[in-house]
């Protein structure tokens, strides 16, 4: 039986949530990307897919009264975010639910979103991939059951027009995102670089997509990481 314990979220949310020590963690991926999403007074309605123990949706709660869906495909995962959603008191805002995001529509019945996130599995999975003997952690890193390019599908088909998807990803395939997201009608609006050392080049990538916009990218000059006190607020406005 893994050992769950219940951890402070980094920084200074004043939120907890639960873990296993052993295995499922959430990274500073997903505290990026929710950092990195901005939120309006028109914004009623956020979908975070491939939530995890739902890091994001957690963040994204202490800036918005908007209503929070969330999915999660492995169940103790799953089970992982219901308690930290029901700890930190967010259960009337933030609804979890343990399903295949392809299957969404058995439960969310064509809802549309104005936001939709996203910090899906990494690594494609082909002859040369090396995937995690442990088959949640192989979920979790590798496109085992779901792909890039189903996400941009289901994002698409979720959203309202003009609505927005924000996704983080390995820099390596920002060329199969700009492509996903021009079949998808998602077109990349803003890109930002991420790199964790200042000697390093940037390994991580921000990007934010409007559904049925005009064509037309912004990138932001490289964000260094390494040794920030603090992410809330790091990304200013444009």
């Amino acid at each position: 039986m893994k050992n769950k314990v219940l951890n402070d979220l980094y920084d200074y949310y004043n939120l907890k949530i639960y873990q296993y020590e052993d295995g499922f963690k959430f990274s500073i991926d997903s505290i990026l990307l929710a950092e990195y999403v901005k939120i309006s007074n028109k914004t009623k309605n956020i979908l975070d897919l491939c939530t995890g123990n739902s890091v994001i949706p957690l963040i994204l709660s202490t800036k918005t009264n908007a209503s929070i869906d969330a999915i999660e495909i492995q169940e103790d995962v799953y089970k992982l975010a219901q308690e930290s959603i029901l700890y930190n008191a967010k259960d009337k805002q933030i609804n979890v639910y343990n399903a295949d995001i392809k299957e969404i529509n058995n439960y969310l019945k064509n809802k549309k979103y104005d936001i939709i996130t996203c910090n899906p599995p990494y690594f494609k999975v082909d002859n040369n991939s090396y995937i995690n003997n442990n088959e949640k952690l192989a979920i979790s890193r590798h496109e085992v059951k779901i792909t890039l390019e189903e996400i941009f599908m289901i994002a698409s088909n979720y959203l309202n027009t003009k609505g927005e998807f924000y996704l983080v990803h390995r820099l390596t395939r920002l060329d199969e995102i700009i492509i996903y997201a021009n079949k998808y009608n998602l077109n990349v609006k803003n890109i930002c670089l991420i790199k964790t050392k200042r000697d390093l080049k940037p390994s991580i990538v921000l990007v934010r997509c409007i559904k049925n916009s005009s064509m037309g990218i912004k990138i932001s000059d490289i964000i260094n990481i390494e040794n920030l006190k603090t992410y809330q607020n790091m990304f200013k406005e444009d």
